[in-house]
């Protein structure tokens, strides 16, 4: 069986995991970015907070984390968000700063998600 139609056929799994404080729910296949983390590019990262975890047939709910549940992922890259503006003012003061700030962001592509030590995605362990 091809991973695209294990892909097709587990489109309703997905998993809610912790990172940089900020909660994100993924699925196999998706790409994420996430603030910065210190790993190289291609590099394979295991997330072990995982707070969530639902397929088709059985649901995990963690209490706060989903225990021997792991998300691991590929680290496709480093980049910068978009810029922001940040602008303060104070009327009738001659106050006025003007500030930008770019996010520092990892981009990671979501390989597959293990629950209780064997994948959702081929169902083997």
């Amino acid at each position: 069986m091809s991973v695209g139609t294990l892909l097709r056929r587990n489109k309703s799994m997905f998993a809610v995991i912790k990172s940089g404080g900020r909660q994100y729910k993924v699925s196999v296949g998706d790409k994420l970015e996430v603030n910065r983390l210190a790993v190289e590019e291609g590099a394979q990262l295991r997330i072990g907070e995982v707070l969530l975890i639902s397929s088709d047939d059985n649901t995990f709910v963690g209490a706060p984390f989903v225990e021997k549940a792991e998300v691991l992922a590929t680290v496709e890259g480093h980049t910068r968000g978009e810029k922001l503006i940040v602008f303060k003012y104070k009327s009738k003061k001659r106050y006025r700063h003007r500030r930008g700030h770019r996010q520092e962001l990892t981009v990671l592509r979501i390989d597959d998600v293990f629950a209780e030590g064997k994948s959702l995605v081929s169902k083997e362990k």
